[in-house]
């Protein structure tokens, strides 16, 4: 378990991290997801005992890191840059941090270090030990090549297998993938998740990449301005958003946002129409509010498709099974972005009006501060939710 308390960290005037408390069960595959500068590679460090904090404390299995040498947290990190030193071999760098930890500096020394006594048997267990991460790794041909000769790929398979060889409580990614071209960052994905199932450790893994974040995770911290705004698995992040800005970040096309009022507590108006909520929200009749709606949750309207919207096709995209559609709207509405079908593509051209419906149900409130409107707790059926 590791356990991050009310932790803060500033640098002069700056607020880099506010009060951040979260915590990873053993085993756990956690992302920090957030955009550059939210303070998600800073609290890495923090962990790592790379910097320190200002305020709150951290743990791992009940014990405190505070004040404790980055040697001694029992934690192993996975670079953006690699780090990967250019005049060793791969079985050299990922040997490296075994060498440094269990033999002493005379037993280190080049040439007459392996024969000094003693040396022999700890020599052995690292060989055995960095060849089955190499093995583990798929790097058994590499093994005596150097950073320079290997692909982007290949260097960051020797980084997890330098981590890896410590055999730590928690390792700490920070942007691992972030190098890579889209193809191998796509394979990278899949291996660095079989990885995490293959050893059952604790995972934390910091992106801005939410495509990563999504695919890999078991929980998503999404952090913004040094707070985390919501935790939860990555369906309820995509879902069920707390804030207007987790709505914002997560999803792709992003969601469309529309102005609307509440003229009573199940009744919203938006877009020149009025929608019926399926369960009464928490806000007064007369609120400003903010309405979320999925691209993929708008339909084009066939016939007396019940609560539609109107307006011209500015433009489309192909993404092959589907189109992305752009309607634009009248008075002053921004643009609606719709994720049709391929088939809809002779009905979606450019200045072509369209109608597209929405239900109510797939409807995301937030109310003029960005957070999420819910459905009233004293309602018998607010169990479900308001969707």
């Amino acid at each position: 378990m590791l356990e991050i308390s009310h932790i803060g960290k500033h640098y002069g005037e700056q607020v880099v991290l506010d009060d951040i408390s979260i915590a990873a069960a053993p085993g756990e595959f956690l992302t920090l997801l957030g955009p550059s500068g939210c303070g998600k590679s800073t609290l890495l460090r923090l962990i790592a005992g790379l910097d320190v904090q200002d305020t709150g404390s951290i743990s791992i299995g009940g014990a405190l890191l505070d004040g404790q040498r980055p040697s001694r947290r029992n934690v192993a990190m996975v670079f953006q840059s690699y780090a990967l030193y250019p005049h060793m071999t791969v079985a050299q760098n990922i040997a490296l941090p075994l060498i440094m930890r269990q033999l002493r500096w005379w037993q280190r020394l080049p040439l007459i270090g392996a024969l000094i006594p003693g040396a022999a048997g700890p020599r052995a267990a690292i060989r055995a030990r960095v060849d089955s991460v190499i093995g583990m790794l798929g790097l058994e041909g590499l093994a005596g090549r150097k950073p320079g000769q290997l692909s982007g790929g290949q260097r960051q398979r020797v980084a997890l297998g330098r981590a890896m060889v410590r055999e730590p409580a928690v390792f700490l990614m920070d942007e691992p993938l972030s190098n890579l071209d889209a193809k191998l960052r796509v394979q990278m994905r899949t291996e660095i998740a079989e990885l995490h199932r293959r050893l059952g450790v604790t995972f934390i893994y910091v992106t801005h990449d939410q495509s990563e974040a999504m695919t890999m995770s078991d929980r998503i911290a999404v952090m913004m301005d040094g707070v985390i705004l919501q935790v939860g698995r990555p369906d309820e992040i995509y879902v069920d958003p707390d804030d207007v800005r987790v709505a914002c970040f997560v999803g792709s096309p992003q969601i469309n946002l529309l102005d609307g009022v509440l003229r009573s507590d199940r009744t919203i108006e938006l877009a020149g129409i009025r929608l019926t909520l399926p369960l009464p929200i928490d806000a007064a009749p007369g609120s400003r509010v903010t309405v979320g709606i999925r691209p993929e949750q708008l339909h084009e309207a066939m016939g007396d498709a019940g609560a539609t919207v109107s307006g011209t096709i500015g433009q489309t995209e192909h993404l092959g099974a589907d189109i992305l559609v752009h309607l634009e709207l009248a008075d002053g509405h921004p643009p609606l972005l719709a994720r049709l079908p391929v088939e809809a593509h002779a009905r979606a051209a450019a200045g072509m009006p369209m109608r597209l419906s929405l239900s109510p149900l797939s409807l995301l409130v937030f109310d003029a501060a960005g957070r999420r409107l819910r459905a009233r707790a004293t309602e018998p059926a607010a169990a479900g939710g308001l969707a």
